[in-house]
């Protein structure tokens, strides 16, 4: 199979009526819980080895992973070699032991490892997931699994209009050469909207990226297209509850949170934008990106002790950093954030895509190439300029510093770091601020070197208008010096 064979079995499918996944399994498998089906464990010793570098893992059906995803070998040359199932590569658990199944269970989905010390290669790691839906979850060298990526998100926070999953059908994974450090693997996606051929070129590593070239074939018109989309997990952060009149909440760790910001980056300029939870309801904001360098949803607090959770290592878990192929990003569009509330961290309740202008039209063929890299402690060169960057945000009351009569408890002070090789060094410089706000005012911002980290911190306070009014603010600011902006955009909400 090659990429063009699983184009013209997309293009295929878009002409005919939508025909769902089967989705049938036998009742022991339907009736698992989230125990019995964890316990279910894929045999090492039965990994089909790709190369010397690189083996699979087979993930087994039952509990929520309910749909048959065709899984496929294919060497360089002749047919691709179908993986059947055999109970034998499983230890089925306490639940399912004596149990069965035919071989046309398949599978619901598969992950890759890879020896990252190439002179170790009986030492593989798992570094990429596919299971579910569309989703996928990559990491690099020395990170914890966090946010995931999808092929493809359809009418998300699309008033009106019930989200749809695309799911992956079938997989045929590319033996590679002997000694490659790289592995592709090609895809078909099929939905009532949607269906798309897609190719994964994967080099894991330190750090690990995917180049990802897709054809996409809308069956019916698409009001709202997500391309590129990430998914993630806040819980709570550094700013607090964030949002206006949260609840805090009761948990000894300081933070709990996959991803800590969304970065939009276009020519000249970098948004940063603070994740955000605990709104009354579902929040969508659109960042215009009709020449788009990037963007990613990124955990950029690195400390253990800003988490403290022995078990979760979020300060290990990778950002992802979505970069267009083509020339002019991917058309006139904007980089869509959807915040969810939620008090549950085992729930993703982020999710950000690029969105094309207007709806997608049934018939067109569509493609869009970009690259998925992972990112740690930045900066890192996947993300491009040298703008100095927002490394944390503090909210609080500015009572102890300028005391109003009787207190106004809507007035935000904010403390905004910055760091970055091209901030001066000296206290004495003249770095200013560039403030503004949505509504209401910023007033006297101020701005002070932080020796310890070499960085500098923005001191500004937000006075609310009155009335105030309903739905977010949204409060900028950008570091200049020598009569320039030398500092990416820290674009929040109140």
């Amino acid at each position: 199979m090659t990429f063009e064979g699983v184009v013209t079995q997309a293009r295929a499918l878009a002409e005919a009526p939508y025909q769902p996944q089967p989705d049938d399994l036998p009742p022991a498998l339907a009736k698992l819980d989230y125990d019995a089906y964890r316990a279910i464990i894929f045999r090492p010793e039965a990994a089909p080895r790709l190369n010397r570098l690189f083996s699979v893992q087979l993930f087994h059906r039952g509990f929520l992973q309910r749909k048959r995803v065709a899984l496929y070998l294919q060497s360089d040359v002749g047919a691709p070699r179908r993986i059947a199932y055999a109970p034998g590569l499983f230890q089925l658990g306490d639940k399912l032991a004596g149990r069965s199944f035919s071989t046309e269970l398949g599978f619901a989905g598969f992950r890759l490892h890879y020896a990252f010390d190439p002179a170790n290669a009986g030492r593989q790691e798992e570094f990429l997931v596919f299971l579910g839906a569309s989703y996928f979850r990559l990491r690099g060298k020395g990170q914890e699994y966090g946010l995931s990526a999808r092929a493809a998100a359809i009418d998300t926070a699309n008033p009106g209009h019930p989200e749809e999953f695309p799911d992956f059908t079938a997989f045929w994974i590319c033996e590679p050469e002997p000694e490659a450090r790289a592995v592709t693997v090609l895809a078909l996606l099929d939905s009532p909207s949607l269906s798309g051929a897609y190719r994964f070129d994967i080099a894991p590593g330190d750090p690990s990226r995917i180049t990802v070239t897709s054809s996409l074939h809308p069956r019916q018109a698409i009001g709202r297209l997500g391309i590129a989309p990430l998914t993630s997990m806040f819980l709570h952060g550094q700013n607090g509850p964030g949002a206006r009149n949260a609840v805090p909440l009761d948990d000894y760790r300081p933070q709990v949170h996959d991803s800590d910001g969304l970065v939009v980056a276009t020519p000249g300029d970098r948004a940063w934008r603070p994740l955000v939870n605990g709104r009354a309801g579902p929040q969508a904001s659109l960042f215009r990106a009709d020449d788009l360098v990037g963007f990613g949803l990124l955990q950029r607090e690195r400390r253990f002790a800003a988490y403290l959770d022995v078990q979760a290592r979020q300060e290990a878990r990778p950002g992802l950093w979505v970069a267009p192929q083509q020339p002019g990003g991917f058309g006139p569009g904007a980089v869509e954030l959807f915040e969810i509330p939620s008090r549950e961290e085992y729930a993703d309740n982020i999710v950000a895509a690029f969105v094309p202008n207007g709806p997608v039209a049934q018939g067109a063929r569509l493609s869009f190439d970009y690259t998925l890299t992972t990112v740690g402690q930045e900066p890192d060169p996947a993300i491009p300029g040298d703008l100095a960057r927002v490394v944390s945000t503090r909210v609080g009351s500015p009572d102890q510093l300028r005391v109003v009569k009787p207190p106004i408890p809507e007035r935000r002070l904010f403390a905004i770091d910055f760091e970055g090789a091209n901030l001066p060094d000296s206290a004495e410089a003249d770095i200013t601020a560039s403030v503004s706000a949505s509504a209401g005012k910023m007033v006297d911002p101020v701005m002070e070197k932080v020796t310890p980290t070499g960085g500098w911190r923005l001191y500004v306070e937000w006075r609310p208008p009155t009335p105030l009014p309903p739905g977010d603010i949204v409060l900028r600011a950008r570091l200049m010096f020598g009569g320039k902006p030398v500092s990416e955009t820290w674009d929040a909400v109140v």
